[in-house]
């Protein structure tokens, strides 16, 4: 490329890749906080193993957690199978799949922060509530997740970041489609792998400004809330 600076940038990646990650932590959100709930209240045949499968993507490489969700909804794979022949809908290298990866390897992030939040409140507090006769849902609501709030923000900007800057499992199942599937990450990496280190340098800039504002918006806002936000432990 002959041009330098800001105008030789593609932007598509910049905006698929704050899309996905938006979409992913929506998800994540109602995920995370439900099932860490969940696993809190409830004591079932094989909870330490169905914790073990939250944590999973955490710990493996990213690109074995594409290859398993290649498998799952790949045109050949179970689900993938059961969308096309029902739904007539292909996941496998749509910006939806994108979407799925970010959604895969946040939730643990999003799960531990509101699991440890949560295990943190005094029950005597929740029961306290329910001697007075309020419903589970509003002990939930006026209670529980208020004094939760500050690990749910501490879960919201790890797994933002996180879904954010997902390559390995994007690559397997999105692949790295220029103007529809490749995000910042796929976007950095092949400038790279093309030597246009200039491009890669810019992108790798864009990256960090969009993960630090989050992350300082997030500060802001909870000492304007005075809400702590224990990032230093869940992480």
């Amino acid at each position: 490329m002959n041009e330098t600076g800001i105008g030789m940038i593609e932007w598509q990646p910049v905006f698929l890749s704050i899309k996905v990650a938006f979409a992913s932590l929506s998800i994540v959100l109602i995920l995370g906080v439900a099932c860490a709930y969940g696993m809190r209240r409830w004591q079932f045949p094989g909870k330490a193993a169905l914790e073990a499968i939250f944590s999973l993507p955490l710990v493996l490489p990213p690109v074995v957690t594409g290859f398993i969700l290649l498998v799952l909804i790949g045109k050949q794979g179970p689900l993938g199978r059961v969308l096309e022949n029902c739904f007539q809908i292909q996941l496998i290298f749509t910006p939806y799949a994108a979407i799925l990866a970010g959604i895969v390897v946040a939730f643990p992030l999003m799960y531990q922060s509101v699991k440890a939040a949560f295990q943190s409140i005094d029950p005597k507090l929740e029961d306290a509530a329910r001697t007075l006769g309020a419903s589970e849902w509003r002990v939930f609501r006026t209670v529980t997740l208020p004094l939760a709030w500050p690990g749910v923000v501490a879960g919201i900007v790890l797994s933002f970041a996180r879904a954010l800057g997902e390559f390995g499992a994007t690559i397997m199942v999105a692949g790295n489609i220029p103007g529809k599937t490749q995000t910042l990450p796929l976007a950095i990496y092949f400038a790279a792998e093309s030597n246009d280190m200039t491009l890669a340098g810019l992108y790798v800039l864009i990256i960090s400004l969009l993960t630090f504002s989050m992350i300082l918006w997030v500060n802001l806002w909870t000492k304007k809330k005075n809400v702590p936000l224990p990032i230093k432990e869940v992480s």
